[in-house]
């Protein structure tokens, strides 16, 4: 275990003073440190040391020091990270529960999906026991925000442009683009920048906030707003052992910062993306709107694979239907909220 802790108990220094704890976490990040979600992390990483009132201390290993992407649920589940930041979509039948927020449920809205999923994920005594199989406990979650798809050499303005292209994509979606026509290409999304400069693929499924953050769109030619959905599953785990270690404060104080993350990061997303595409637009990128009609197409093209997903999640001891009709409720719960009451960072600053 990598749980790096001061003496827990009463140490007594020669003069008699006590030594204070101090737990030390590592955490593994597969993507730089920049971006929005870098700085979400960041931001996690400062406020549980505040609350804390410095007890504990994340020391974040960046840029895939510890682990990549595809390895980061068997590492941190290992040991080799205490917790670290997992994305579902690399791991469609261990991670089935989390991988409910990747379906193509037509919510492209970051704050509703993010709140929507910590509920599920928080309160589920039966994702609890699943992720503890593998040796994980979930602490929080983020999103990619709405999918969208750029381009070098093409353009995406409607959904039949899709075929015959190299397509990067991932989940559902990515199976979509598939069923499109698209030659489909598994790469991670940290690759992307590679396999567009080089023609590798044509175009990579994308979310605006990582293409800034990756600068992708130093090589991307255009960028198509698809206005459909959004992956979800992108989280921050913990080793079991290691939280099981640490005390009930400590726990409670993890678990509370988590649940605020998705408020600050929806705030932080939503002023990242709409930057992230001026700057596109002043990079000479194209940037498009897919039209309605166009959108449908890929709407009804996903709802397959909800019920898929249901048999997924079935096969691996989870109550799949029930858990697909609990996320949905959620969903419009929160949507309810926001229509009603705004984000959480508006009313703030009412």
């Amino acid at each position: 275990m990598t749980l790096k802790s001061a003496v827990v108990g009463a140490a007594l220094l020669a003069s008699g003073a006590m030594v204070q704890a101090e737990t030390n976490l590592i955490h593994g990040e597969a993507g730089p440190n920049r971006g929005a979600r870098a700085a979400a992390l960041q931001w996690f990483a400062d406020q549980v040391t505040a609350r804390s009132e410095g007890d504990i201390q994340l020391d974040i290993q960046w840029g895939g020091a510890l682990f990549k992407a595809n390895a980061a649920m068997q590492s941190i589940g290992d040991g080799v990270a205490d917790m670290g930041s997992v994305i579902a979509v690399y791991y469609p039948q261990e991670m089935a529960a989390y991988g409910i927020a990747d379906l193509p449920l037509d919510n492209p809205d970051a704050w509703v999906g993010m709140r929507a999923t910590d509920a599920l994920m928080r309160n589920s005594a039966a994702i609890a026991a699943n992720l503890r199989e593998k040796n994980l406990v979930y602490i929080g979650t983020w999103t990619t925000s709405q999918v969208n798809i750029g381009c070098k050499g093409a353009a995406i303005r409607k959904a039949e442009d899709i075929d015959n292209l190299k397509v990067r994509g991932v989940g559902a979606y990515g199976k979509v683009f598939g069923e499109l026509g698209a030659n489909m290409v598994r790469m991670s999304i940290y690759d992307a920048y590679q396999g567009l400069d080089t023609g590798l693929i044509d175009c990579s499924q994308g979310y605006s906030y990582a293409v800034a953050a990756l600068k992708q769109a130093e090589v991307m030619d255009s960028y198509t707003l698809l206005n459909w959905g959004q992956v979800g599953g992108v989280g921050m785990f913990m080793n079991a052992d290691v939280f099981d270690g640490l005390s009930q404060e400590q726990q409670a104080l993890l678990n509370e910062v988590g649940s605020d993350m998705a408020d600050e990061f929806g705030r932080i997303i939503t002023a990242a993306n709409e930057s992230a595409i001026v700057a596109m637009q002043e990079a000479g990128v194209e940037v498009i709107e897919l039209a309605p009609e166009e959108r449908a197409k890929l709407v009804e093209k996903g709802g397959k694979f909800l019920a898929d997903w249901v048999s997924i999640a079935d096969a691996t001891g989870l109550p799949g239907q029930e858990l697909l009709e609990e996320y949905q409720v959620l969903i419009a719960r929160y949507s309810a909220e926001r229509d009603q009451k705004g984000y959480p960072w508006e009313r703030e600053s009412n």
